[in-house]
């Protein structure tokens, strides 16, 4: 079987994706004649038909369909490897950790304060659920990540805490003056619907709350009275004063973990990992 190239694979997400070839040679920056000459030629290397062309246009055959999937994957890695990889070659780059904007402000101070005395960090704050896509692109050496909520898959952890859940309300709701509630209480709360999250695949739950994805949006929504959430007792720190953290008991525990690639073999990385974990003993 021969190799594939890189830039074989871009040409041919290019027209797979605009299923034009002119619109792809636009879009790659180059005419269309090489393009589909291109084309042509790995079509002829793999032995298979990727596509099928005609007056009416160009489709994806089930060959070139299993291309797309594949290659678009194989693409990000290949970025990714570039980019840790030219961050590993300058010892003076700092350690790039990627955390949701939500979380912990006291527990991300601890931990900035015990490293960089040694380990020169750079926070990256990002919206929920987007940690794992950060590492696996190279934009990021670490996350902080929660436990079950977090897309673990495939990199390596170290646990920080566990801790309870707690119920962020509106501040003028009559459940915000309870000292403790049950998962059951929060769960059907009339007019005050659970706000949903993305799911890992992206979709959202079914369900009447609303849909978030940004920590803004979603705080808004608590002080207007339009949404509940449950979330870890640490990132309570974001709340407003129009909001009240009410402990909910019987919610599942939420472990906070520190996940990073498997392949890294960065010194300040493991130095980094080192001092975290013994915080957290």
């Amino acid at each position: 079987m021969p190799d594939l190239e890189t830039r074989e694979l871009r040409y041919f997400v290019a027209v797979a994706e605009e299923l034009h070839f002119g619109r792809a040679a636009e879009r790659l920056g180059i005419a269309q004649p090489p393009l589909s000459r291109a084309i042509r030629q790995l079509e002829h290397r793999l032995g298979v038909r990727l596509l099928d062309r005609d007056r009416r246009g160009v489709a994806l055959t089930d060959a070139g369909r299993v291309l797309l999937h594949e290659a678009r994957p194989a693409l990000d890695a290949v970025a990714a490897a570039a980019r840790r990889t030219r961050r590993a070659g300058d010892p003076r780059r700092p350690l790039v950790l990627v955390t949701k904007a939500g979380a912990s402000h006291e527990l991300l101070q601890r931990l900035l304060g015990a490293v960089e005395a040694e380990t020169p960090v750079e926070v990256l704050l990002c919206e929920v659920g987007e940690q794992a896509g950060l590492l696996r692109d190279g934009s990021a050496d670490v996350a902080l990540m929660h436990r079950p909520f977090d897309d673990l898959d495939g990199f390596d952890t170290e646990d920080l805490l566990t801790e309870g859940q707690v119920a962020i309300l509106p501040a003028a709701h009559p459940l915000a003056a309870r000292d403790r509630l049950t998962f059951e209480e929060v769960r059907d709360v009339p007019g005050l619907p659970i706000a949903r999250w993305p799911r890992l695949d992206g979709s959202y739950p079914d369900g009447p709350g609303p849909e978030v994805r940004t920590q803004s949006k979603l705080a808004q929504l608590v002080a207007l009275g339009r949404t509940l959430l449950v979330i870890p007792a640490s990132s309570r720190a974001w709340q407003w004063p129009e909001h009240v953290a009410v402990p909910v008991l019987d919610a599942p525990d939420v472990t906070t973990v520190l996940a990073w690639q498997p392949s890294t073999r960065s010194q300040a990385l493991a130095s980094f990992v080192r001092t975290a974990t013994a915080l957290w003993p």
